[in-house]
């Protein structure tokens, strides 16, 4: 398979360049192509296909964090379209440490996915094969595994600490309203990422000073994998029970949205209703025309003043029915409106209950529960060499991928229908944006660094909006459907007292145009989050 040419900055990073020379001088002899180790006696053994996958893993790993570093740098170096406006300082970090992160994303979902569980049971073999030669390139590879997964941990804790700051500047700016509390979920959410990304850079720092000492086979090599496998047992049961009180947070909303009831049900008796004004508006209308004709054949002096009168009543009632008529049919398409949300308020949450427990509660406390036993095994035995840890590690670390690898194919797949069907979810009123190709959304949808602007959950929310907004922006929404849309907003977390606001002032932000994109967005926030 050919090798894509990157553009590649004229000084290479010194420790890719040191591990290289350290790899080629401490593994190979004779020639830059040889494939013959010298072992601990000094003879030459053919080296195994093992340690040549370890080998590659590490390598790889190196030379794809060192893309990924180039590639940020090269985007973050190009020139400000015109009439841009001009951002401060921390917001320009922010967002380069954040693309920087994306693109590590990929290679850190590989390493946790794929190298860490494969070096682990490599590592399970050269202990119970005794082969010191396999145990070396094992810690050799877990080192340059647990690098990457700090540097992507490291500048993740970075953003969401920065994140944190802006959105809690925010909050503080906007004291009530929808703003304000969307800034202040984020920036407990972000806080708490800071806080946990700042404990998995240590555990991470742990298990690179795990795999160095077996590399150097110094005598405190157990002490450091007991270290290593304490503090992986401890990030991963801190964030088993975070994604554990997510999905409790989600199921609760879920519970709060399902008691709402069916819209169809709830509304009924007011369709019922404005279906009984229609029938009695056409049955005046009818009336209006039979009295019309009884004038207009009846011949009295005063026919013609008579007639007069007729038509104008007749004119009269058509216009009441065919507004009963329209008045019945917006209702009859806001119940629509609001089943649909709705269901897909309840399918998020219920997709989210999913995601935490699998990826969260139960991967992450697996992987936990692999840290106790090499914790364990390194106490005891001086190493790990427990096939349990590694049957833990592998189950835990390929919970976590499965749910990595559904969240970016969702992601994926939002993405290339934005480009290639644009006229779904464009908003009503605007004109959509030109269709693109199937080859140039495809292109669109591998950019996993970009978020979905013009997604369904964005659709849905000014869906809710338009129907629990006031008379001044949706005046033909009945009363009882508005009531109906604000009581799913309480059930979404987004009532007054989540926005430090009476109910009078709430239904007048809600009532308010100036107010709409935050509302919108605090919306299309809830939808997603439990």
């Amino acid at each position: 398979m050919s090798t894509p040419i990157h553009r590649t900055s004229p000084r290479r990073s010194a420790n890719v360049v040191a591990s290289a020379q350290q790899r080629r001088e401490g593994n190979r002899t004779g020639g830059t192509g040889g494939t013959w180790r010298t072992g601990p006696t000094g003879s030459t053994s053919l080296r195994s296909p093992e340690r040549d996958l370890l080998e590659m893993q590490s390598q790889v790993g190196n030379r794809a964090a060192t893309v990924a570093v180039q590639r940020a740098r090269d985007n973050a170096g190009g020139s400000p379209a015109a009439g841009a406006k001009k951002k401060n300082y921390r917001d320009r970090i922010s967002a380069l440490l954040d693309r920087f992160k994306k693109n590590l994303e990929p290679i850190d979902t590989f390493i946790k996915g794929f190298q860490t569980p494969t070096n682990a049971a490599f590592t399970q073999q050269a202990a119970v094969a005794a082969n010191e030669g396999l145990k070396h390139s094992a810690a050799a590879s877990g080192a340059s595994a647990a690098s990457g997964n700090l540097l992507t941990e490291a500048a993740g804790t970075v953003v969401s600490g920065m994140d944190a700051y802006k959105n809690m500047k925010t909050a503080r700016t906007h004291e009530t309203g929808a703003k304000h509390h969307t800034a202040k979920k984020k920036a407990r959410t972000k806080g708490a990422d800071a806080v946990v990304g700042a404990t998995s850079s240590g555990s991470y720092s742990a298990a690179i000073a795990k795999e160095v000492t077996k590399v150097q086979k110094a005598a405190d090599a157990a002490v450091a994998s007991e270290a290593s496998g304490i503090a992986s047992a401890s990030i991963g049961g801190i964030k088993g029970m975070r994604a554990a009180f997510r999905a409790k947070g989600a199921a609760g909303k879920y519970r709060q949205i399902k008691k709402l009831g069916d819209p169809h049900v709830v509304h009924a008796a007011s369709l019922a209703r404005l279906n009984e004004s229609r029938e009695q508006a056409n049955w005046a209308a009818a009336e209006a025309y039979v009295a019309l004709d009884a004038y207009w054949n009846h011949d009295d002096p005063g026919r013609l003043e008579l007639v007069s009168e007729a038509v104008d009543a007749a004119w009269e009632a058509m216009g009441e029915a065919r507004d009963a008529a329209e008045t019945l049919q917006r209702a009859e398409q806001d119940v629509e409106k609001l089943s649909t949300v709705q269901g897909y308020a309840k399918k998020k949450q219920l997709t989210k209950i999913g995601k935490e427990t699998v990826g969260g509660a139960v991967g992450e406390s697996t992987k936990a529960a692999a840290g106790v036993v090499t914790a364990v095994a390194a106490g005891t035995a001086g190493l790990a060499s427990n096939p349990v840890g590694w049957g833990l590690a592998g189950a835990g670390a390929g919970l976590v991928l499965g749910v990595t690898l559904y969240k970016a194919l969702r992601a994926a797949t939002k993405r290339y229908e934005e480009a290639h069907h644009p006229e779904r979810w464009t908003p009503q009123g605007e004109t959509p944006a030109e269709a693109a190709s199937r080859k140039e959304s495809l292109r669109h949808a591998m950019k996993f660094w970009k978020k979905v602007s013009k997604g369904e959950r964005q659709a849905m929310a000014r869906e809710v909006y338009a129907l629990a907004a006031g008379p001044a922006i949706s005046k033909s929404t009945t009363d009882e459907m508005r009531e109906s849309a604000r009581a799913l907003l309480i059930a979404l977390k987004s009532g007054p007292d989540k926005h430090n606001l009476t109910p009078e002032a709430w239904a007048e932000s809600l009532n308010d145009p100036s107010k709409t994109t935050g509302w919108i967005q605090e919306i299309t926030e809830q939808l997603a989050s439990g």
